[in-house]
């Protein structure tokens, strides 16, 4: 009995030591939940995984794309931006890279954030040779406009978004007015997903700027429109995204690219365990918006979402994690 008592405090111990080296290895980490619902809900996704699965003692700091990176790549804090559009911050990005104050270790929206105009899926399923943005140019009579119906519409964002900047642009670029087409200002966020949630009451038809991941994408199916022509980034740079540049040309929306930032100290100390996670964490645009329409409709924190998407996607999460993290994590839902 005493060897058996013995044999097992050993091995307990041995446990703890390996749990407690782990955490130890580890340690502190600081999180970037930045203001938007997708990248609220992957902070507290690997908040989760690497406190329960890694032993971590990690913690959420709020945060937004231009503080967040700019201070990761100057002072190397803090330790992990989870969804950083480093699109936004090129010049940033490349020279706390160079200088090696902090790594790209994949991304986690592979499909990337994806811009451009949409329209219904019933309105592309009926329609099986609308597929561009000239296709929809053609046929005003399948977007009317609801103060003029003899005329099409293209629904915009509100005042200030560079989505609507691109999309007053792009109006002008594919001559939309002597098509038939009137730009419709949406006012507000709220007012232009209300007019998508219109037209899917109604069924009609519905062209306009939109953006995944999103919610209202994870509740009401969407087509992305093809541009029908290259997308050329010097002519996007000069004059696409320049609210009064007179001479707008075709042009194609290009998707923005999404990585996760980590601090070059923090990649340094902790296992290659958790740097492997964070290397193979991604989810597709679906994925996500079928998640932030889940939270939406029950109104969930970034922490209930995190919990949902872990208890109703076993299949795809512990794809990224090794088998004994998968097993902790599992005991803790």
């Amino acid at each position: 009995m005493k060897k058996l008592l013995a044999s097992t405090c050993l091995t307990f111990g041995l446990i703890g030591g390996a749990s407690f080296a782990s955490a130890a290895e580890c340690g502190s980490v600081t999180i970037a939940s930045m203001n938007w619902q997708s990248a609220e809900v992957l902070s507290n996704l690997d908040k989760f995984i690497l406190n329960e699965g890694y032993g971590c003692e990690a913690d959420i700091t709020v945060g937004d794309t231009v503080p967040t990176i700019t201070s990761m790549a100057e002072k190397g804090q803090p330790d992990i931006a989870p969804e950083a559009w480093i699109d936004l911050l090129p010049d940033v990005v490349k020279k706390g890279t160079d200088e090696g104050r902090i790594v790209q270790v994949g991304s986690p929206l592979p499909d990337g954030g994806v811009q451009g105009w949409w329209i219904p899926k019933y309105v592309a399923d009926a329609h099986p040779d609308i597929k561009t943005i000239g296709d929809v140019l053609k046929h005003p009579e399948l977007f009317p406009d609801p103060e003029d119906p003899k005329k099409g519409a293209i629904y915009n964002g509100p005042q200030g978004w560079g989505g609507t900047v691109v999309t007053t642009q792009l109006y002008k670029a594919f001559e939309a007015e002597k098509a038939g087409f009137t730009l419709v200002d949406t006012g507000s966020a709220a007012g232009l997903d209300g007019s998508i949630a219109k037209a899917y009451e109604r069924k009609e038809g519905w062209a306009g700027y939109y953006w995944a991941p999103t919610a209202l994408l994870g509740k009401y199916q969407m087509v992305k429109l093809e541009a029908g022509v290259p997308q050329d980034a010097a002519e996007w740079k000069r004059c696409i995204t320049v609210a009064d540049c007179p001479d707008p040309k075709p042009n194609a929306w290009p998707v923005d690219h999404v990585v996760t930032l980590v601090a070059k100290p923090f990649s340094e100390k902790v296992g290659p365990e958790v740097m492997d996670y964070l290397t193979k964490r991604s989810w597709s645009n679906d994925t996500v918006n079928k998640l932030m329409a889940w939270m939406t409709d029950n109104q969930a924190t970034g922490e209930d979402g995190a919990k949902h998407f872990l208890k109703e996607n076993k299949d795809l999460w512990t794809k990224w994690v090794s088998p004994e993290a998968a097993a902790k994590i599992e005991a803790a839902l």
